[in-house]
């Protein structure tokens, strides 16, 4: 009975943990504009949670080299 107790509790415990988001490195959205643009949108509506998550640090800094890839560009460089 008792060593099937601990597995149960685990399985339990595990269904219950908060599941976790995908986190994204700085050239994957640089790659899928759609995706920079939501996880931005997202992270401009929601500032106070969400504002020092890696996901919102990776899609400003992707956002940056985007913006200076087109600038670049614009300038004929």
């Amino acid at each position: 009975m008792k060593r099937s107790f601990l597995p149960l509790m685990i399985g339990v415990l595990a269904a219950c943990s908060r599941q976790t988001e995908q986190t994204y490195t700085v050239d994957e959205p640089i790659a899928d504009e759609a995706l920079l643009a939501g996880i931005i949108a997202k992270c401009r509506n929601n500032p106070g949670e969400l504002r020092d998550t890696p996901n919102c640090g990776n899609a400003e800094a992707a956002d940056g080299k985007l913006r200076l890839q087109h600038m670049r560009k614009s300038l004929g460089g």
